[in-house]
């Protein structure tokens, strides 16, 4: 394991942070590991840019193809000075690899190669073929690298994908859905000291949220068998400017996380309910404007449904006792759900500090797990 620890370290020295970093030399640290073991790669864009790279590894023999999936970008680092040590540290101390991006999901990336290259020797006794993707556009929210990755004619697309988000406890087999909009209310514009009352736009809209946050959802659906109910959130305000004017203008940025019994048509349906009865109780010389932003479907495999069932029998396998989880952020997953392709969205090692300070991995745990994902990708490609 020493080989993939020091791979993990040089790629948390190297800033990666999604939307803020040049990404060209963090993969080029993986571009140089791949050369000097002979692993074909090649670098992927999207209008241009720098996304994420591909590792190919054909099979010998026909069948389906299957990815490993970990994202080489990674959270900002937030207030460096909060932080106990460099976000940029990549050093081993007590047993913890430490550092932004060693979590997630650096060490699942170095992983991901190590095992590419321990079965490429074995390639032409193996059916179908391994793909590993290495996305630098995850962080986002834009999910680059693997938009790439499935629309990139020259590559075979994955029966299956299964994902290096980290934690031991729980093989990820779903998550719950999104469908998110920006929200412009409007309203007269009017000086703040005038004597004629004027509903301001930042009222309006702060009605608006009230609506929202009191709309009646439904709870979990026991009978769908996913266990998460919807939820819908307002993640963002903004509007006025100074202190004497009543503004005009207030947008909303609205985040619903939908299941399969509530989906994005449900979403739409109850924030358009909630936007006509605002302008109904508060007229406003304008309707209020949504703007659809994103949408992705909910997804949950059952334990029996590939690839979650290689991963969950590899855990068995090496005497580990876990539970197939219901996530409720998105992910990766979620994405290759709206494509029809079944993945496991997270089994790693344990960790601390994700997205927040002092992020690290625990790496006693790393030798099962890599044996536990060499397993079950092993146990797919001799499948017939």
């Amino acid at each position: 394991m020493a080989s993939v620890v020091e791979l993990g370290q040089d790629l948390v020295r190297v800033p990666s942070r999604g939307g803020i970093d040049d990404y060209g030399p963090v993969l080029s640290v993986v571009e140089t590991w791949l050369g000097e073991h002979n692993l074909p790669h090649r670098r992927l864009h999207s209008d241009g840019m720098l996304v994420g790279l591909l590792i190919e590894i054909a099979g010998g023999r026909p069948g389906p193809w299957w990815a490993l999936d970990a994202c080489l970008d990674t959270a900002p680092f937030g207030s460096e000075s909060s932080w106990t040590f460099p976000p940029t540290a990549g050093d081993v101390v007590d047993g913890w690899l430490r550092g932004r991006g060693a979590a997630d999901s650096k060490l699942a990336a170095s992983m991901f190669c190590h095992i590419a290259a321990e079965l490429r020797p074995r390639a032409q006794d193996l059916h179908g073929g391994l793909a590993v993707l290495l996305d630098v556009d995850e962080h986002t929210g834009g999910f680059g690298g693997a938009r790439a990755y499935l629309s990139d004619p020259l590559a075979a697309r994955p029966a299956g994908v299964m994902i290096g988000y980290p934690g031991m406890d729980e093989v990820v087999v779903g998550g719950r859905g999104l469908w998110r909009a920006t929200i412009t209310v409007h309203a007269h514009a009017g000086h703040s000291g005038s004597s004629r009352t004027v509903v301001g736009a930042i009222s309006r809209a702060a009605h608006l949220v009230r609506l929202l946050d009191t709309a009646d959802l439904p709870g979990a659906d026991g009978a769908s068998g996913f266990p998460l109910p919807p939820k819908v959130t307002v993640t963002s305000f903004h509007g006025g400017e100074g202190f004497s004017v009543t503004p005009d203008r207030c947008e909303l940025n609205v985040d619903v996380r939908t299941t399969p019994a509530f989906d994005a048509h449900d979403a739409e349906t109850l924030v358009r309910k909630a936007i006509t009865e605002l302008d109904a109780e508060l007229p406003a010389p304008r309707p209020t404007d949504i703007t659809s932003v994103a949408s992705w479907p909910a997804f949950r495999l059952t334990e029996d449904e590939q690839p979650a069932a290689a991963l969950i029998a590899a855990t068995a396998g090496a005497g580990l006792q876990v539970r197939a989880k219901t996530a409720g952020p998105s992910n990766i997953g979620n994405l290759l759900a709206g494509e029809g392709i079944p993945a496991t969205a997270g089994f790693g090692v344990p960790y601390e500090g994700l997205h927040g300070i002092d992020e690290r991995a625990h790496l006693a745990e790393l030798p099962t797990v890599y044996a536990i994902y060499r397993q079950a990708a092993l146990s797919l490609l001799q499948a017939s």
